[in-house]
């Protein structure tokens, strides 16, 4: 497994998580049920923790990471992903807060002490800056990234959708070998 300790903290894992071979989970990561992190995804929780509620999936090349904690911010910047997340491609998250049922879309960089509120799309390429907050049930694009409209009740429910199509796709490779 894919599961590296960091010092005395290890990766916790909740039932059915699923994790590529390629993918790196390290330290104080905690990962909630019917998790998907994979293909050369990682989440290093070495200098702070990284905590990820369930049914959220991690896609190919995200990168996941923390900062410190230090005298002037004793707590430093976790990262804290809510339930029923989705984390495109080669996104990078670092030391933010993402809550329940959000779309991260492919390639969007999210810094230190962002925090996205829930039922938040956040379009493809999109940077936002560090401390920015983004109100939920709305569309956010660009770089840096602004509110361009309310989300439909079709992309709200999408939003579910693209959780449990993970779920199933997940639970597919944890089946075992099919034999002729």
């Amino acid at each position: 497994m894919p599961i590296t300790r960091y010092l005395d903290t290890q990766p916790v894992l909740g039932a059915g998580v699923y994790l590529h071979d390629s993918a790196q989970v390290i330290g104080d990561v905690t990962l909630g049920d019917d998790c998907s992190v994979w293909c050369n995804a990682v989440l290093r929780g070495d200098v702070n923790r990284i905590r990820i509620g369930s049914m959220t999936n991690i896609q190919d090349l995200a990168m996941c990471h923390v900062s410190h904690k230090t005298p002037a911010k004793p707590e430093g910047s976790p990262l804290i992903i809510g339930d029923r997340v989705t984390i495109a491609h080669a996104v990078i998250l670092h030391g933010c807060k993402i809550g329940n049922e959000c779309l991260i879309g492919m390639g969007c960089i999210v810094m230190d002490d962002v925090v996205i509120e829930d039922r938040v799309m956040l379009g493809a390429g999109s940077l936002v800056p560090p401390g920015k907050r983004l109100d939920g049930g709305w569309l956010y694009v660009g770089r840096p990234a602004q509110p361009v409209r309310r989300l439909t009740a079709a992309e709200l429910e999408h939003l579910r959708y693209s959780a449990e199509h993970y779920v199933r796709v997940k639970n597919n490779y944890l089946l075992p070998p099919q034999r002729d």
